[in-house]
């Protein structure tokens, strides 16, 4: 097999279509074991040696070891971009992924908290620099629905509290506009005025929006560690996650009638079928208060 073809093509991923590195890697991993699945067991010696039937039987090794049908339909996604790049920079003549099925996904309904949780949530008491700091993260990301990844790469030149929003960079460094409300607003200007300068130490030229305690920028890791302690100290049994508070304002907005497009725009979604999964946890909640509530249910 022609490995170097391999680096080729996530250096295509990066440069071409400006992949981000969590994306590079996932290609990096299914492709790793398409490629040592072919040599070990198919004995290809070229692209063009390889046949649907050698997909298949990598597919279903994957199903044998206990792979999802999400993580197969991934791997498919990879197989047939990669077959894609072979042919067109003339390493292959065929391309044996044509007609591969993808399995139908079983997607789970995101786990969200209810208004009232995320009020217990937000009700951080601010004593310190860094209970306004996690303060005005939390307050920023529901009134928001940012990633984790978008919160920490946030400089402060991305902020426009004059005009109420916020600009980010999401999957594929497209960029994006998201309105904040008033709660959040107050929340990132206080920490701005009265907690980043006491975070930012010796660090003045630290663009970077939030930091942690030695005045550098906050990792995914570190506001995970973050939210955790903030969950357990508000009583929150829920397995929360950072993603939790993003599917909550999603959902939160549906519930309250906003546009399926508008919380498309708002999520950085490029499909709009990925939006939707937040009409169905919307229906989830209905029929779920019905049964609570109604005398007859």
């Amino acid at each position: 097999m022609v490995m170097h073809a391999l680096e080729d093509f996530l250096h295509y991923l990066q440069v071409e279509r400006g992949s981000s590195v969590n994306t590079i890697n996932s290609y990096k991993r299914d492709l790793k074991k398409y490629v040592q699945f072919l040599q070990k067991e198919g004995n290809k010696q070229n692209w063009d040696m390889v046949t649907r039937g050698d997909i298949i039987s990598f597919l279903h090794k994957l199903k044998d070891d206990g792979r999802s049908s999400a993580t197969i339909a991934r791997t498919i996604s990879s197989i047939r971009l990669y077959h894609q790049f072979l042919i067109r920079e003339g390493v292959a003549k065929q391309d044996a992924s044509l007609h591969i099925e993808t399995p139908k996904i079983e997607r789970k309904l995101p786990a969200i908290l209810s208004i009232e949780d995320v009020d217990n949530l937000l009700n951080i008491q601010v004593k310190t620099p860094l209970d306004i700091r996690n303060k005005a993260m939390l307050e920023l990301l529901y009134a928001t629905g940012l990633r984790v990844s978008e919160l920490t790469s946030l400089k402060v030149s991305d902020l426009h509290l004059t005009m109420g929003f916020v600009r980010c960079f999401g999957k594929g460094s497209k960029e994006r506009i998201v309105p904040l409300g008033n709660a959040a607003h107050r929340a990132v200007e206080n920490y701005i005025q009265q907690a980043r300068k006491h975070l930012i130490k010796k660090n003045n030229d630290e663009n970077f929006l939030f930091l942690n305690q030695h005045g550098k920028p906050l990792t995914r890791q570190g506001f995970w560690k973050i939210l955790k302690a903030i969950a357990k100290n508000a009583n929150i049994k829920k397995d929360i996650t950072p993603h939790t508070l993003r599917h909550s304002f999603a959902t939160h907005l549906l519930e309250n009638g906003a546009d399926l497009r508008a919380v498309q725009e708002m999520l950085g979604h490029a499909d709009i079928s990925t939006t939707q999964i937040y009409t169905h946890v919307t229906k989830a909640r209905l029929k779920d208060m019905y049964k609570t509530y109604h005398p007859r249910a």
